[in-house]
């Protein structure tokens, strides 16, 4: 089965069970378009990660199905590996490979992966440095990194890919709080650029200024979504009430 050109992911009553008994995603029907900045936030324990890593089959949905660019990659019979690397991820922790240099780390997803020469992977990695004014970095390790450095490292890391979309699982909720504006300026300047973008985060801010949709999920389900604004000011739902006023 494929999706209309427009549809990047579509998810199909995804259930995710636990020991036969919590259920982490509840029946979560979803589209993310091309282009889009999706937001996604709720309480610990809504199902927020879980959704987000069931995106590109981290977490293996229990029942349902996730078509991503139209092929359901649920099937036992992709090659989900192939298609993963169509999906940036980056973590709440930097998983850089402490005994390579930071252009090592970036070139060696698309040299081993994308078949790249080490010539072409160093010369775009070395351009995405730039990106984030670290060029200077490119020979040292990540012990010598601030963390807000190691999260802009992370990120372009999955960019050198060129994936179609990027999956953000609470991407500064592990950084002091000085070094989360730097790693949100970049998400915003992938966001302006047109990157397709769906974000596991506590940053309200950063919802309201650059989400183009924001979801609210609590016990497993997908409570209420809309434009920041009319989420923001205008809540429906009760639960979404409650959330804001404690959070805002």
């Amino acid at each position: 089965m494929t999706t209309n050109g427009d549809v990047l992911i579509k998810v199909k009553d995804l259930h995710k069970v636990y020991h036969n008994r919590l259920h982490a995603l509840d029946g979560v029907s979803e589209e993310i378009l091309k282009g889009e900045v999706v937001v996604i936030v709720g309480p610990s324990g809504s199902g927020k990660s879980t959704f987000l890593r069931s995106l590109n089959l981290l977490e293996v949905p229990t029942t349902g199905q996730v078509y991503f660019e139209g092929v359901d990659i649920t099937s036992k019979e992709t090659d989900i590996d192939r298609h993963r690397q169509k999906m940036g991820m980056v973590f709440q922790h930097f998983n850089l490979f402490p005994h390579k240099t930071i252009l090592q780390n970036i070139t060696l997803a698309p040299i081993k992966l994308l078949k790249k020469s080490k010539e072409e992977a160093e010369a775009r990695a070395m351009e995405l440095l730039k990106l984030v004014g670290l060029e200077e970095k490119a020979n040292a390790y990540p012990s010598q990194l601030s963390g807000g450095q190691k999260q802009r490292i992370a990120i372009i890391r999955s960019l050198a890919m060129d994936p179609d979309v990027m999956l953000f699982d609470e991407p500064t909720s592990a950084l002091d709080p000085e070094m989360v504006g730097e790693v949100l300026e970049l998400m915003k300047k992938l966001a302006n650029d047109g990157m397709t973008m769906v974000v596991v985060t506590h940053e309200m801010g950063f919802a309201k200024e650059v989400a183009t949709r924001v979801i609210f999920m609590d016990e497993g389900k997908i409570k209420e979504q809309g434009a920041p604004k009319e989420f923001f000011e205008n809540p429906k739902e009760p639960r979404l009430k409650d959330f804001l006023s404690k959070i805002l």
